[in-house]
């Protein structure tokens, strides 16, 4: 049996499985003519047993026969044995590296449908890349005009027996094949998305290869000079709308921060207020005290008065100081389970105001509170949290979603490091709202209705 081996095929990632499996079903027919020749070499081999029925000459002549057989045989059964064993080396190394080529593709699109861009041309924010923009578009109209170098065509064809016929042909087709070409280009450009830039250069480079065949009589195609132009402009449009949603998303935090701050300091003035007016009633009564001549009484309110004069200092400490404030950390097992929690710090001087707008409609249920604290420098310690548990941050593109996969325990001992000795810490939240659903959704009367 003659095999002819071929060299090696460079197999494409996209169609790597299927190859594989081919080739795997090309082993097995191997195998099984294997096997048939070996049925074929013990029959061989059980015609030594007549020997009783052979003269000598005959005897030693078919021997000799079957030797050389059974060698040839052999000699074969190795050299495929070979042959099958490098194919599926080569197979399988192809195989591998289609299958690394394909995961580090579908992360690169995962990530990039996820937000994490990678910028072709980085530039320092969106007005750069507007300018930028803009002169590619210069480049653009200029290489569209008359003899601007934007398509190609011959110079040669003949109309009629007319050179000038002929030109003005070409001249019209041209014109049609590049209309063709820019209205594509054009509606890439309205339609992109920044994560789908490489899939609209494809379509690019694909139109402009099917204006090339369509115009090979004429020599009719796109220069590639002008192609990589309209290239060049998808790429910075796609790294322009990037920037300038990154640039929206910033301002947008910043709004929050200063609607926070804002409110802060509203907070604080009316507090400073009610303090001050409640610390006028207190002098208008001690003055009243004083002149009755009741010591005692007015002992009790000068004691009231000191402890409105420590609240003022305070306000008036967390006015001017910006880093105070108070940590929390909080979870929603009902909305995210039980291995999410949020660490995050508010300067609000009720941080249960801050926690009740966390719990708002965007979540199915409240959140649980397992501890909230005043620091002199709760902004320190929120960093520092957010440092050590940053191996298990949900979103590590936004910053500003502060939520880990830690359970309140694992979040408690990181805590007490930064924070010195917790006096309260709940491990197990309460979860009320959640906790009633799932005894009405266990009962049997939901159940029953739940089946029924």
């Amino acid at each position: 049996m003659d095999i002819t081996t071929e060299p090696p095929r460079r197999i494409p990632w996209f169609g790597a499985r299927k190859m594989a499996q081919d080739l795997v079903n090309e082993l097995k027919t191997l195998k099984s003519e294997l096997d048939a020749l070996r049925a074929e070499r013990d029959q061989l081999r059980q015609q030594f047993t007549r020997v009783g029925a052979m003269s000598q000459f005959e005897f030693e002549s078919e021997k000799a026969a079957l030797e050389q057989a059974l060698a040839e045989q052999r000699a074969q059964l190795a050299r495929e044995r070979q042959e099958e064993t490098a194919t599926l080396t080569s197979v399988r190394s192809q195989l591998e590296e289609a299958r690394r080529a394909l995961v580090a593709t579908e992360e690169l699109v995962m990530l990039q449908e996820l937000g994490v861009y990678e910028y072709r041309h980085p530039l320092s924010d969106a007005v750069t890349y507007q300018k930028e923009l803009a002169a590619v578009q210069s480049e653009i109209k200029a290489m569209t005009r008359k003899d601007g170098g934007a398509v190609l065509a011959t110079t040669s064809w003949l109309v009629n027996g007319s050179e000038a016929q002929g030109r003005t042909m070409v001249r019209d087709f041209s014109k049609l094949m590049l209309r063709a070409f820019n209205a594509e280009a054009d509606n890439l450009v309205r339609g992109l998305k920044p994560f789908k830039v490489k899939a609209a250069i494809e379509r690019l480079r694909k139109v402009s290869s099917t204006i090339e065949k369509l115009g090979k009589t004429m020599s009719i195609r796109i220069s590639t000079p002008y192609e990589l132009l309209r290239i060049r402009e998808l790429e910075l449009t796609a790294d322009f709308l990037q920037k300038q949603a990154e640039e929206k998303e910033a301002e947008r935090v910043e709004r929050e921060r200063l609607k926070e701050e804002r409110q802060v300091q509203l907070e604080i003035e009316r507090e400073r207020a009610r303090l001050e007016k409640e610390r006028k009633h207190y002098e208008n009564a001690l003055s009243a005290l004083l002149s009755k001549g009741d010591a005692e009484g007015a002992e009790r309110l000068q004691a009231q008065l000191s402890d409105v004069d420590k609240a003022i200092a305070d306000v008036d400490y967390r006015a001017a100081n910006i880093r105070a404030g108070y940590v929390y950390v909080i979870s929603n097992i009902g909305s995210f389970g039980e291995r999410m929690v949020k660490v995050g710090m508010t300067r609000r001087l009720d941080p249960m105001d801050r926690i009740r707008e966390l719990s708002d409609a965007s979540v199915p249920f409240n959140f649980d509170v397992h501890a909230l604290f005043f620091s002199k420098d709760a902004v320190g310690i929120e960093v520092g949290m957010h440092e050590r548990l940053a191996q298990v941050r949900v979103n590590t593109v936004n910053r500003r979603r502060e939520f880990f996969r830690a359970t309140p325990v694992e979040v408690k001992e990181q805590l007490a490091d930064l924070a010195g000795e917790l006096l309260q810490f709940q491990e197990i939240p309460d979860a009320l709202e959640y906790r009633e659903c799932l005894a009405q959704q266990a009962s049997p009367a939901a159940l029953q209705e739940r089946t029924g």
